[in-house]
């Protein structure tokens, strides 16, 4: 089995894309959740772009990795500077790791027209500072900028800078192709030109602003490429860098190549959805392997062949990739799917049941107002229990009053009371909050954990609202979707309606009594 160097590029490329900040802790737990995956290197920054970084290397200098060796990044020396007298690659030295990557230019335009300087001192830049690098006793990574459109440029003086980096005793020369632009068979015909002509490993780091980055990384592997860079979820600038999320099972799973162990295959979806949390970046629900709709089915004929045999509409095992299985609930999903969710609330359901018609009917009659129960199951098994009769309600609500103050004091902008019966008890109680549905959250669990202490477990992690028929102006009716967690388990309720903070009380009443719920099966 032919090895592939997985070299991750998430928190130096990938923090180029818009949106995303990382702080120094942020980068150590990502740091942390790579080498644990079994990434061969991981390309933590650019010491000589900022203070933050420099204070990244530091704290990491005496982290135990297992698998990973940390990368510092950085450019040639300067037009008629020493490399030894360069900041830059001081800096880089200063960050102390065992390995490093150097870019420089191999396209002539970006030579003459960006840099303004002639190609020959161009290739003694490339060499100089590798050069030096390597006298320094560091593995370099060298990084060929715009190697592609340099190659169709001037293919000549394109390998020539690889020559040069060859020459001064770079570990590996990766080819960029860094705007993105090229097509699958011009990457696998330039790679293996390379390959041929050069001793030194080939890399290859792609963007995709074609979407073909993937594509364009698995071509140049089949030309003969040992090193993939990349990026998790393919963040990064522009359009984004080449999704490892994606090549690593490619390239293990499909084509038999080892790219990181092979036990550590099925933490991928985890190490995904971690890193989108630490980049505070919604995660990508479509992503191929580790997004939730990956092995997500909805149509009743196809629901219906996977129950079958999963490989009728799925190309692997989602546990392959840590990843599950998703029947979808929703007014097309066919009564077998929906069978499984009545019969985990009532195993004595059937399919010809009354009890399934009706559930089935009133499914459809609440997705025409607007429930959407694909992204929330547990609303769904609410409504299930309610209609088979299984379900008491936790407490009633009399009445709530929420009051927005302008401008916000300590943040708090907002004020809610609430009255509520739990038997025969009343209990008013009142909450600030940031916004009116932060101070209702509020006070709602306020009055009841009194009764129910497991509700202090709760933590709502996101909330959304999305306008269902906007030609209604400000009297159309939206869905808000609010996610929860008690740190053992997820789940995600609905409410809709044409007042906002009447649908987020539905989603959040939802929310309380689905773990009511549960804590009252874990008791019995």
């Amino acid at each position: 089995m032919k090895r592939i160097s997985i070299y991750d590029s998430t928190l130096r490329d990938g923090a180029q894309a818009q949106g995303i900040s990382y702080s120094v802790d942020d980068k150590v737990k990502i740091v942390e959740r790579l080498d644990a995956l079994g990434v061969h290197y991981i390309e933590a920054g650019n010491p000589g772009s900022n203070p933050k970084d420099l204070e990244f290397f530091e704290r990491v200098r005496g982290m135990k990795l297992k698998n990973a060796r940390l990368i510092a990044f950085g450019a040639t020396r300067k037009v008629g500077v020493k490399a030894e007298d360069d900041g830059n690659v001081r800096s880089i030295l200063a960050a102390g790791t065992e390995a490093v990557a150097i870019f420089g230019k191999s396209w002539d335009y970006q030579v003459t027209g960006i840099l303004r300087t002639k190609l020959d001192e161009n290739l003694r830049m490339i060499g100089d500072t590798i050069r030096y690098l390597k006298q320094q006793g560091k593995e370099v990574v060298y990084d060929a900028e715009h190697f592609y459109d340099g190659y169709k440029s001037n293919p000549d003086y394109a390998l020539a800078t690889l020559a040069a980096a060859a020459d001064a005793g770079a570990d590996c020369l990766c080819l960029c192709d860094t705007n993105g632009g090229t097509f699958p068979d011009v990457i696998h015909d330039i790679t293996k030109k390379v390959v041929a002509q050069f001793k030194t490993p080939v890399g290859i780091h792609c963007h995709n602003d074609c979407e073909m980055a993937v594509a364009n990384s698995v071509m140049a592997v089949q030309a003969g490429a040992t090193q993939v860079q990349g990026t998790i979820n393919g963040i990064g600038e522009r359009c984004g860098n080449a999704n490892l999320c994606s090549i690593i099972p490619d390239l293990q799973l499909k084509l038999g190549f080892e790219c990181i162990p092979p036990q550590n295959m099925a933490t991928l979806t985890t190490v995904a959805r971690a890193i989108s949390d630490i980049a505070n970046m919604p995660h990508n629900e479509k992503a191929a392997y580790v997004g939730a709709d990956a092995f997500a089915h909805k149509g009743g004929m196809h629901i219906d062949a996977v129950v079958k045999n999963p490989v009728s509409y799925e190309h692997i095992d989602p546990d392959l990739v840590g990843n599950s299985r998703r029947m979808l609930m929703s007014e097309v999903a066919g009564r077998s799917t929906l069978l499984a969710r009545i019969q985990a609330v009532d195993p004595k359901i059937g399919k010809d049941s009354p009890e399934t018609k009706k559930i089935i009917d009133r499914l459809k009659q609440l997705e025409h107002e607007g429930y959407h129960f694909e992204a929330a199951e547990q609303s769904f098994e609410l409504v299930v229990r309610k209609m088979l009769g299984k379900y008491q309600p936790f407490f009633e609500l009399v009445e709530f009053k929420v009051m927005v103050n302008e401008p916000s004091v300590n943040g708090m902008n907002s004020s809610a009371m609430i009255k509520i019966r739990v038997g025969d008890e009343m209990e008013i109680t009142a909450a600030e909050g940031d916004g009116p549905v932060n101070a209702l959250d509020k006070a709602v669990r306020k009055a009841l954990e009194r009764f129910y202490p497991a509700i202090g477990e709760i933590r709502l992690t996101d909330y959304k609202v999305r306008v269902l028929d906007s030609d209604q102006a400000s009297a159309a009716r939206v869905r808000v979707l609010i996610e929860s967690t008690d740190h053992r388990e997820n789940w995600t309720t609905i409410g809709v309606s044409t007042d906002i903070i009447d649908a987020s009380w539905h989603a959040l009443v939802d929310s309380i009594e689905y773990k009511l719920v549960r804590e009252q099966e874990r008791r019995s």
